[in-house]
């Protein structure tokens, strides 16, 4: 496995973590939509929440969340779409994002609500 893969992992298990320390109930993990990933669909209250976890070892060329593009907005809003009709939802969505930095000596959480 790929040092950017394997961190990209622990990333995603980090915004777990965090979001079941928020109360967020998590529904699904990685799942695909045509070229879209969701990585961490959760709910909150009556909110279906599609996370978007960006990790990096650091942020010295620019901050994980600054990864994430126009395209990527709109594959992530067309994955929602569909992942509300396959599985017969109707919920109030929200698009949020958290950027994590995470290296040997820290981890740092940033958590970007109703992000795009």
């Amino acid at each position: 496995m790929s040092d950017k893969k394997l961190l990209g992992e622990i990333g995603e298990i980090i915004a777990q973590e965090y979001l079941i320390n928020k109360n967020y109930l998590i529904i699904d993990l990685n799942w695909r939509y045509k070229k879209a990933e969701v990585d961490i669909i959760s709910q909150l209250k009556d909110t279906l929440v599609f996370v978007e976890v960006k990790c990096r070892k650091t942020d010295f060329f620019s901050r994980p969340e600054q990864a994430i593009n126009h395209k990527k907005e709109e594959l992530y809003k067309l994955a929602a779409e569909n992942y509300l009709e396959v599985n017969n939802l109707e919920y109030e969505i929200r698009f949020d994002v958290i950027s994590i930095i995470h290296n040997n000596n820290k981890t740092e959480i940033e958590h970007f609500i109703s992000a795009f």
